[in-house]
Parts: C-alpha cells; sequence; structure tokens
C-alpha cells in the first residue's frame, strides 16, 4: 500500500444528527446508550476520529453534546480515538471543549465574519490544547476555485502562525462540493479541491488537509454504489495531491482496484473534469449498478397522452423536444397563461421533487427537468406580461427575500423567487448573508406586502428568530414566511411564531409558496387562514410542553420510590453451617 493511503486517517461521520436518521432518532428519544453503539461501530469499521454533530432546531444542542462526550469519556473502545466536535454554533464547541479529556479537534472556525473573531476563537481553542479545522471560506463567501481556497488558507495559516498557534494543529478543508450536478460550472469541483490541496500543503508548512467527502458524489444520492465508486476515486487521487484525512463512512469505502473497470473510469472522467460529457456517460450507466441493467428502448407511447400528462412526462424524463409546442397546446386549452405553470407544470414539478426525495431521480436529472421547466416558462412569459400591460392582471403583492445572516445558500430561494413571478408577485430578492437590520429597513422602504426568510444551515434558525423579535420590537404585522431545508413547521411553530405577534407561516416548498402567498394578500381569506395557522401552532406547542424531556437520569427520590419490593420475612433462610 503507498504509504500516503496507508497514513490518511478516517474520519467517523454517523455520529451525526444531521447525516445520520438513526443516530438523531436516538438522540431526539434521549436515548444516549443505543447512539454509542453508533459511535462504538464507527470505530470497528475503521474510523481513527469520530465527529459528533448535535446541530438539530428542535434540539438543545450544547446539552446533547455535553452529554454524548461525557459517556463517551466512560467507553474505553471508543474514546481511544479522538473526538471532532462539530458544530455551526460556537457555544456547542465550547460545551463540547469542556468535556473531552484528550486532544480534541474543532470542526471549525473561519475568517466568515472576519479576522478579530476568528483570531479569538484560536486563542480558546489553543487554550483547550485543541487542533482545528479551517474552512476556505472568508466575508466573500466560500471559496470555490484554486486561487481562492490557496489564498484564503495562506491568509489563515498566517493570521494563526503569527499568533502562536501552532501549524501541525491546523487543518484546513478547502470545501469538496457536489460535481455531475447537470450544470456545468460545477463540473471541475472536485479537480479544484485536488489542485488546491497540492498547493496548500505546499504554501503551509506541517498543516493538514481534511473535507467531507460524501459532498462530491450528493448527486447520486440514492445510488450507493456509484457514490461509493466516487468516494474512492476522490480520495485516490486527493490523498496522493496531499490529502491527509476525510470524514466518510469507513465502512462503506469501495477498493479503488476493486471497482468495475467501465464505473471506475466513468467516475474518473467526472472527478478529474477529463471530458465534457462526462457527467452523461456516467449517468447512462448509473441505473446498472442500482438494480437496472437493461438496455434503454425509445417508448414515444407517452407523446398519444392528453397534453397534461405530456407536459409531466417531459419535466420527469428532462425531454425538451416537444416542450414548447405542448406548453402552447396547453395555453391554449387554458384561460390564463398562468394557468399552464400552476396546473400542468407544477405538478410535473412536484412528481419531480418526489421522486428525488424518495432517492429514485439523482441531481442532474432533476437540473435537466428545471432546464425543460424553464424552457416552457420562458415561453409562457411573454404572453403573462402581455397580459399585464391590458390590465387583466396587476402585480398580486411585493414579497421581500432574503437569506439571513450567517448563510451562503440561495438555491432554494431562488427557485421560489421564480415560482412567485411566474405567478404575478414582485419579489424584491436582497441576497444571501442579509442582517436583520436590511431586512427591516428595505420592507420599510419598499412597502412590502410579506417577508420570507430562507436558511439552509442551523445557525440561519436562530437568525430567524432574531429577525422576528426585532420585527415585533419594530410594531410590524407583516406576514413572516420562513422557509429552507433546515427549516420545520415545528421550529417554526415552537421557536420563531411566539417571538412575532404578525402571521407567521412555515412554507414547506416552492410548489406551495403560491397557494400562502396569495391567500395571505387576500382580503376574503387571509383572516380565517392566518387563525388557523395559529391554532394550529398553539396546538403544535401544547403537544411539545406536554411531551416529557427524555432524560437518562431519574432524580435520586424516584429511583429510591422505584426500589424492587422484596419481602424479606417470606424468604426462607437456612442457617449456615459452622
Amino acid at each position: 500500500m503507498p504509504q500516503p493511503i496507508a497514513q490518511f486517517i478516517n474520519i467517523g461521520e454517523r455520529t451525526n444528527v444531521t447525516g445520520s436518521a438513526r443516530f438523531k432518532k436516538l438522540i431526539m428519544a434521549g436515548d444516549y446508550e443505543a447512539a454509542l453503539d453508533v459511535a462504538r461501530s464507527q470505530v470497528e469499521n475503521g474510523a481513527q476520529i469520530i465527529d459528533v454533530n448535535m446541530d438539530e432546531a428542535m434540539l438543545d444542542s450544547a446539552e446533547a453534546m455535553t452529554i454524548f462526550l461525557n459517556l463517551i469519556a466512560t467507553e474505553p473502545d471508543i474514546a481511544r480515538v479522538p473526538i471532532m466536535i462539530d458544530s455551526s454554533k460556537w457555544s456547542v464547541i465550547e460545551a463540547g471543549l469542556k468535556c473531552v479529556p484528550g486532544k480534541a479537534i474543532v470542526n471549525s472556525i473561519s475568517l466568515k465574519e472576519g479576522e478579530a473573531p476568528f483570531l479569538e476563537q484560536a486563542r480558546i481553542i489553543r487554550r483547550f490544547g485543541a487542533a482545528t479545522v479551517v474552512m476556505a471560506f472568508d466575508t466573500d463567501g466560500q471559496a470555490d476555485t484554486v486561487a481562492r481556497k490557496v489564498a484564503i488558507c495562506e491568509r489563515s495559516y498566517r493570521l494563526l502562525t503569527e499568533a502562536g498557534f501552532p501549524a501541525e494543529d491546523i487543518i484546513f478543508d478547502p470545501n469538496i462540493f457536489a460535481v455531475a450536478t447537470g450544470i456545468e460550472e460545477h463540473n471541475p469541483y472536485a479537480h479544484y479541491f485536488i489542485e488546491a490541496t497540492s498547493q496548500i500543503k505546499s504554501r503551509c508548512p506541517h498543516a493538514k488537509i481534511s473535507g467531507g467527502v460524501s459532498n462530491v458524489s450528493f448527486s447520486f444520492r440514492g445510488n450507493d454504489q456509484v457514490r461509493e465508486a466516487m468516494h474512492s476515486v476522490f480520495l485516490y487521487h486527493a490523498i496522493k495531491a496531499g490529502m491527509d484525512m476525510g470524514i466518510v463512512n469507513a465502512g462503506q469505502l469501495a477498493v479503488y482496484d476493486d471497482i468495475d473497470a467501465e464505473l471506475r473510469e466513468r467516475v474518473e472522467d467526472v472527478i478529474l473534469n477529463r471530458r465534457e460529457d462526462a457527467t452523461d456517460r456516467l449517468l447512462e450507466i448509473a441505473e446498472r449498478y442500482k438494480g437496472g441493467g437493461k438496455q434503454r428502448i425509445e417508448d414515444l407511447s407517452w407523446r398519444e397522452a392528453e397534453v397534461e400528462k405530456r407536459l409531466e412526462h417531459a419535466l420527469v424524463k428532462g425531454i425538451d423536444k416537444w416542450i414548447v409546442e405542448d406548453t402552447e397546446e396547453a395555453r391554449q386549452k387554458a384561460e390564463r397563461p398562468i394557468q399552464v405553470i400552476e396546473g400542468p407544470l407544477m405538478d410535473g414539478m412536484n412528481v419531480v421533487g418526489d421522486l428525488f426525495g424518495s432517492g429514485k431521480m439523482f441531481l442532474p436529472q432533476v437540473v435537466k427537468s428545471a432546464r425543460v421547466m424553464k424552457k416552457a416558462v420562458s415561453h409562457l412569459l411573454p404572453y403573462i406580461e402581455a397580459e399585464k400591460t391590458q390590465g387583466k392582471g396587476g402585480p398580486k403583492g411585493r414579497i421581500l427575500m432574503a437569506t439571513v445572516k450567517g448563510d451562503v445558500h440561495d438555491i432554494g430561494k431562488n427557485i421560489v423567487g421564480v415560482v412567485l413571478q411566474c405567478n404575478n408577485f414582485e419579489v424584491i430578492d436582497l441576497g444571501v448573508m442579509v442582517p436583520w437590520q436590511d431586512i427591516l429597513d428595505r420592507a420599510h422602504q419598499e412597502k412590502v406586502d410579506m417577508i420570507g426568510l430562507s436558511g439552509l444551515i442551523t445557525p440561519s434558525l436562530d437568525e430567524m428568530v432574531t429577525v422576528a423579535e426585532e420585527m415585533e420590537r419594530a410594531g410590524l404585522d407583516l406576514p413572516l414566511l420562513i422557509g429552507g431545508a433546515t427549516t420545520s413547521r415545528m421550529h417554526t411553530a415552537v421557536k420563531i411564531a411566539p417571538a412575532y405577534s404578525g402571521p407567521v407561516v412555515h412554507v414547506l416548498d416552492a410548489s406551495r409558496s403560491v397557494g400562502v402567498a396569495g391567500t395571505l394578500v387576500s382580503d376574503t381569506m387571509r383572516d380565517a387562514y392566518v387563525g388557523k395557522i395559529r391554532t394550529d401552532y398553539d396546538d403544535i406547542r401544547e403537544k411539545r410542553l406536554a411531551r416529557p424531556k427524555a432524560d437518562r437520569l431519574i432524580s435520586l427520590d424516584a429511583a429510591r420510590n422505584n426500589r424492587a419490593a422484596i419481602d424479606w420475612e417470606a424468604i426462607s433462610r437456612p442457617a449456615p453451617t459452622l
């Protein structure tokens, strides 16, 4: 085995409530003893570091981290490996650092908030004697090119070492992003990471390189064999470039030489970005490794169906050959062009969303579907605009949208914005990393009808509560819409709604946004809808508060009262023979 590969460190990823459904279920139920088995299994399967993450909106993350790490400390077969304390909340990281008896690793710090907070966090980490992961992230966002990755890591290295932080305790994460997404700009992401790794190792002596390996294969979620092949091929090349460790499921890594030759070649084309058609070629054979394998024969019988079904089929299969003529046929049947979007096109995209959510479609296929949808909408837009100029339908309402401070993710928000605009709403998009002051100021300036907040990472949820509190302080009564991957109806009802007396509504996805927004601007339906939402949220809170908090221990008095009832008088005690 080559020396770099032999020295590579596997970081177990399953003790993570955001990445393991089983671990999350156990932690949420307070079954920490069973959760320890997940950690133990990771060590037994070859993990040399355990990554522990408790970032869940409905969980006291600091308390959960403290309980779990204290339990790990009592298990020699788990505690023999280092612990990586993984959280996007600094308070959780500090709580974890107080529980690890040996040398811990913090995951992570970055220059996202500037140099002063970065150096202060590094000072605290050093005081605990821990190492730290440093993300390639600054005030301009995550680094996605080789030049940006190297520049941010070099700057971080200089700041840390000049402040006395040991270079050997610095672990850079130059950001592993998904490839083969169907979006051309994403094609070189894996190659960029590998190239940046080589340069960072040469420019930052003694520093280490790590990354979340499973990110690279997210496009093929649901196809474990292809994902494992992508992980192995990626690691094969990244380790040779200098990657020292990675967050990966140690029990599910294919051996590079054992991967089917055809699959390995096509995966390698994707990882190294060797061909323009690499994604399509991998997609061609992916189904074979998921249990399919039959040669596809083009079936055009779907062209004989009603136009609504033809549109749905075209969206699900990503076929744009007839989309314009089918969209025009649907427009001719509808009273208004917007009804084609609200009806068959959204119905088709809902099917796509359901298939992707259940792992039956891959991300590049979803991107193809989105392109077909865009082509259909582009055909309809001139008719929608013409209808507006004729006075048949002015804007239904004005909506301000923003990804909250601390979060750079905006794909979902952008989709919602497009859907709302297609449905005759005026959308004012403030972008990402937007502080609450800017949100409230623009809402006042633009005289908007409602505010929509988006977020993908857990700290975004706290920032949404802050926005709600500031809206209450400002005396606003605008509806507040909440959306994003980490948000939930439960969190909105329990954490956000109590902070604001105005209407607060959790919007599950883009397809629901139009109905919610339309109801909130309706003179006849708004009051009843808001009343029902408030009643539902009150009910959720009451049930949540009534649920006993799961705890591993009961009080001493309760334990004494629960002692075994033994009738000593009824027991026959033989006299000892002396």
